[in-house]
């Protein structure tokens, strides 16, 4: 890779149970979420963290709700949970 070209891009799998959730949000707040997952994808910028054990695969802060995502594979990441943050840690 040549210094200053974008990174390759991921694909993004959505499990049911985040589907699910990404639709129970209302749409603007839902559209906020999305671009910041793609700005992350992207861009490689964003608060993501490793979730320590017993928790699996990483979180991103997108405002007051975190979407929670696995590694597939090197191109692709799973998304199993978009919660608000007074939920998601119960």
């Amino acid at each position: 890779m040549s210094e200053g070209a974008a990174p390759e891009p991921i694909t993004i799998v959505w499990s049911p149970e985040g589907r699910g959730n990404l639709r129970a949000i209302d749409r603007e707040t839902a559209m906020q979420i999305l671009y910041c997952l793609d700005r992350y994808l992207t861009s490689r910028t964003g608060d993501v963290k490793k979730l320590k054990p017993p928790l699996p695969g990483f979180r991103l802060r997108c405002g007051d709700y975190r979407v929670f995502f696995d590694l597939r594979d090197e191109n692709a990441i799973e998304v199993t949970a978009v919660l608000n943050r007074r939920d998601a840690y119960r």
